[in-house]
């Protein structure tokens, strides 16, 4: 075995990653580092306690973090280190690169297992190191066994994937499961987690480990725009966002040529498809979230309804004037509230119809949860939406037929699908004492998250659907009050957040009761608006007409006048 060099060389290698990174790529044959490469090494070397590097597919921040644990261990060998990934066997490939490194490189070859340590691709010591429970290095899956482990340092190397972030509850699952990592620190020496991945969505657990204090920074495959250097939220790394001020032509120009020059991006943006390419190569979750949340507020229509009539005409409008910049914004960034941009405020018709949908539960975590929606010209006009926990209680029951008195509903849709039809036959003698009311029950056999896009995708991309202002206040309240455990029950949430996956939402019920409500409606939507606002001009106008005849009338006097004599009448 081969002793340790401790030549000059070996002391500046310890003092500085980047001189170590590159002398390791010429130990590999690889070429020279590039400066974003270095810069992620300095990163390495002097980052926070806590931080997050986000960087291109193909940079190579695996290998350069593998580099660094060597170069940790080099330092100190008491060091112990637990490498964490999605699957056991990345994490496994990561110390496994690690320990031939070591064995391979001349300046580590003293750090090379004895024969009575611990060497194989889960966990290994290295030869200076102490005796102890803890390996030097450690891999593990991080949904694994990693409870009762002991490390100085974490590299959490792409912990996060599609097919363990795809749902509400598999987010949440992750993020506790990262949040162990606190337990398994040492307190003492410097410790440190780092964390190296690739967003999925907004809702990735690495934004929500920056609220709890991590630092992240983050490296393009291209120069960003103005708007996507505003959804890194301060994490671009100092370099590009100096350099774009410097010169603007470099705009959309590879960050890194290097590594990918323009033509292999474009080939690349290419066969992967646009919004892959925009997930891992530019970081930006803008296109995936767009197309995977496909229901924004910002296609709704918000003002202050009767809960009797409504404009016989409404014009959706999203410019800077019909923005409403005092309700808070509860889907992704640069989703927006929009007022009409016209209304007719002096013809108010009462509603052709009026509908409750109820979606009920058991005395689960469920809501029995509600919306009640007018139709009038071909819009739909939320009026009222939530949720009573307890199930079916007299108190619940009570409740919702008093609501559907107060909005004067004319029926009443109710899931059926919750115990074959006995939650209508509990509800319908509290309707026969509170308020009479007829109801049908519906079923549905298809995928709920399906069915609920489905339904509402269309209504809110043509504009057709108008929400209550008072509903927005009172579900925005009602979040704020609570934002963690709120969050799942509220309406907008639950609007914004749903997509196609089975169980995308932990809750769903107050948007699927607006789903069966849009439902029930779905056949009379397909009249044409323009049409029935000009037959209602035009009823307008005929009403006027005859004023003005009978007016005229009625100053000539008698049915014999003028106007009949001229017209036969």
């Amino acid at each position: 075995m081969s002793k340790q060099i401790d030549s000059k060389f070996t002391r500046e290698l310890k003092k500085s990653f980047v001189l170590f990174l590159c002398a390791a790529w010429k130990h590999l044959n690889l070429p020279h580092p590039t400066p974003r490469q270095m810069e992620m090494a300095r990163y390495l070397q002097y980052g926070p306690k806590r931080s997050i590097i986000q960087a291109f597919r193909g940079i190579g921040k695996s290998w350069i973090t593998s580099a660094f644990v060597c170069w940790l261990l080099l330092r100190n060998p008491q060091l112990k280190i637990l490498v964490v990934s999605a699957s056991k066997e990345r994490a496994d490939s990561f110390s496994t690169f690690t320990l031939r490194l070591i064995k391979e490189m001349p300046e580590l070859q003293h750090l090379t297992p004895r024969a009575d340590q611990r060497e194989s691709k889960v966990s290994f010591d290295v030869a200076p190191a102490g005796n102890a429970h803890a390996p030097s290095v450690k891999s593990a899956g991080v949904l694994g066994q990693i409870t009762g482990s002991r490390a100085d340092i974490i590299i959490a190397d792409d912990v996060e994937i599609p097919n363990n972030s795809a749902t509400d509850d598999m987010r949440e699952k992750l993020l506790n499961r990262v949040g162990e990592f606190n337990d398994i620190l040492v307190p003492e020496g410097k410790p440190r987690i780092i964390f190296l991945g690739t967003p999925q969505t907004e809702e990735s657990i690495y934004n929500k480990l920056r609220a709890k204090g991590y630092h992240c920074r983050i490296w393009p495959a291209r120069y960003p725009t103005e708007k996507q250097i505003l959804g890194y939220d301060g994490a671009l790394a100092p370099s590009i966002f100096k350099e774009l001020e410097s010169d603007e032509t470099i705009l959309g120009m590879p960050t890194d040529p290097q590594r990918f020059g323009d033509i292999d991006l474009m080939e690349r943006e290419a066969s992967k498809g646009r919004s892959s390419f925009m997930l891992q190569f530019m970081l930006d979750t803008s296109l995936s979230d767009a197309e995977k949340y496909p229901l924004k507020h910002e296609d709704l229509i918000v003002m202050e309804l009767s809960g009797e009539k409504a404009p016989s005409f409404i014009q959706y409008g999203s410019g800077p004037d019909q923005r409403i910049r005092d309700l808070k914004n509860i889907g992704f960034a640069g989703d927006r509230w929009y007022r009409p941009m016209a209304f007719d405020k002096d013809y108010w018709k009462k509603y052709e119809g009026v509908v409750m949908a109820i979606d009920p539960s058991g005395r689960g975590k469920d809501e029995t949860s509600w919306a009640i929606i007018g139709q009038l010209h071909g819009k739909l006009f939320l009026l009222s939406v939530g949720g009573v926990r307890g199930g079916y209680t007299d108190e619940n029951l009570k409740f919702l037929a008093l609501e559907a008195k107060k909005f004067k509903v004319r029926h009443i849709v109710i899931e059926a699908n919750f115990g074959d039809g006995m939650w209508t036959k509990l509800f319908t003698p509290w309707l026969t004492k509170y308020y009479p009311c007829t109801t049908e029950e519906v079923k549905h056999s298809i995928q709920k998250e399906a069915r609920i896009i489905d339904t509402l995708e269309p209504i809110l991309n043509q504009h057709r659907m108008v929400v209550s202002k008072e509903v927005v206040d009172q579900d925005i309240a009602f979040l704020m009050d609570n934002p963690e455990l709120n969050q799942r029950y509220s309406f907008v949430y639950q609007l914004t957040r749903i997509n196609r996956e089975r169980g995308a939402l932990r809750q769903d019920d107050r948007l699927d009761a607006v789903a069966i409500g849009v439902s029930y409606y779905t056949e009379s939507m397909d009249r044409d608006e323009e049409k029935a606002a000009k037959e209602h001009e035009e009823a307008l106008m005929r009403t006027e007409i005859d004023k003005m005849l009978n007016g005229i009338h009625g100053d000539m006097g008698g049915s014999g006048g003028f106007l009949s004599s001229r017209f036969g009448r």
